[in-house]
């Protein structure tokens, strides 16, 4: 079963700026090098872990945008195909990082009938 491509990209944090003008610089800078992403926020859609690996299935790319300190835009959840939540508490982008790659090779083990999953 082929899997997706996965890469990491990260944005600047933009410092020393309102809330309101480093979200819009961060849009930016999210928006030229994605237009086809699903955004990881506490409000999203909540799957297990079986689930994610089904929502993963047939995809052969897919981008995720995890947001800064501040979230992410409104222009950015709009252009979104979707929201996804690792939980209802906020995380910090690091920590949403790490748990999501987790799900991620979880999901892919899932999918290719590995033993990491129980």
């Amino acid at each position: 079963m082929p899997m997706a491509q996965i890469s990491i990209v990260e944005v600047k944090e933009e410092k020393g700026r309102q809330n309101k003008d480093a979200l819009d610089e961060e849009a930016r800078k999210i928006m030229r090098q994605t237009r086809d992403y699903y955004i990881l926020d506490e409000r999203g859609r909540e799957f297990s872990s079986v689930g994610f690996a089904q929502f993963l299935k047939d995809k052969d790319s897919i981008d995720f945008v995890i947001g800064g300190p501040f979230g992410v835009s409104a222009e950015v959840k709009e252009i979104a195909k979707g929201s996804i939540a690792l939980s209802k508490m906020t995380l910090t982008h690091e920590m949403a990082r790490l748990l999501f790659l987790e799900q991620l090779y979880r999901a892919y083990t899932i999918l290719k009938g590995k033993e990491y999953h129980h």
